[in-house]
């Protein structure tokens, strides 16, 4: 593992690493909430019949809702539909998401974050959702380690992953620059926005894709869940 932190810094032309900043997606790194995401993608885009297999969830994981629905459209009906059209179909999945029962955090991820914060290490999220009843509670889940000042959502991007926009702009809220920050992500599409932005990427394969996905995408670290990640986090970066 140190090998890939070294292989970073030669690579930008650092002498050591030293980031100031972790930036953590939301969906599979916070939450357990991507399976109650593929079921309402599913459920929701059959009602407009639009074809979206549970997985397929998070192959376009990161992507904003809206991006992901003008795709879908693309595809399978041959035509471009507009932002409110898609918007509309958006919000008939938020709603399904909803209802689905209440996403747990991920174990792990609350301890993984004490040991940022002792390091004097600032928290940043940086998400593609525009799932309000999941952003609405990231402040009171995380009690004194998320604050909403630090937090990108789809809603503050004209751009969102695997664009580096997002990832760009948290990098503005911390008030670092790339080198100096560490992203950690579950998703392909979130893994390259990271990547070209610069960022020493984490991936945590909290899903049914394989270890290949993230790792094609340049993620420099792969762990197979967040307590691996907790339990070598001193040994990386202290």
């Amino acid at each position: 593992m140190h090998n890939e932190v070294n292989e970073y810094a030669m690579s930008h032309g650092l002498e050591t690493f030293r980031p100031r900043a972790v930036l953590f997606d939301m969906d599979g790194v916070l939450f357990d909430s991507m399976p109650n995401h593929a079921r309402s993608w599913h459920e929701s885009m059959a009602t407009f019949g639009l074809d979206m297999a549970p997985e397929e969830a998070y192959t376009y994981e990161g992507m904003r809702g809206v991006e992901t629905i003008k795709l879908l459209a693309r595809q399978q009906w041959g035509r471009e539909i507009t932002d409110e059209e898609a918007q509309r179909m958006y919000d008939v999945k938020s709603d399904m998401f909803r209802h689905c029962p209440k996403a747990t955090k991920m174990p792990g991820v609350e301890q993984l974050m004490h040991k940022i914060k002792a390091m004097g290490m600032k928290i940043a999220i940086v998400t593609g959702s525009g799932q309000r009843s999941l952003l609405d509670k990231l402040e009171e889940e995380f009690h004194g380690l998320v604050s909403k000042k630090l937090i990108v959502t789809s809603f503050d991007v004209e751009h969102g992953k695997p664009s580096p926009e997002p990832y760009l702009r948290g990098l503005e809220k911390v008030e670092i620059q790339p080198t100096e920050g560490i992203v950690v992500e579950n998703a392909p599409l979130g893994v390259r926005s990271a990547v070209a932005a610069g960022i020493f990427t984490i991936a945590v394969n909290t899903g049914p894709l394989p270890d290949k996905a993230l790792a094609s995408e340049g993620a420099n670290l792969v762990f197979k869940n967040m307590p691996a990640l907790c339990d070598a986090w001193e040994t990386l970066f202290k």
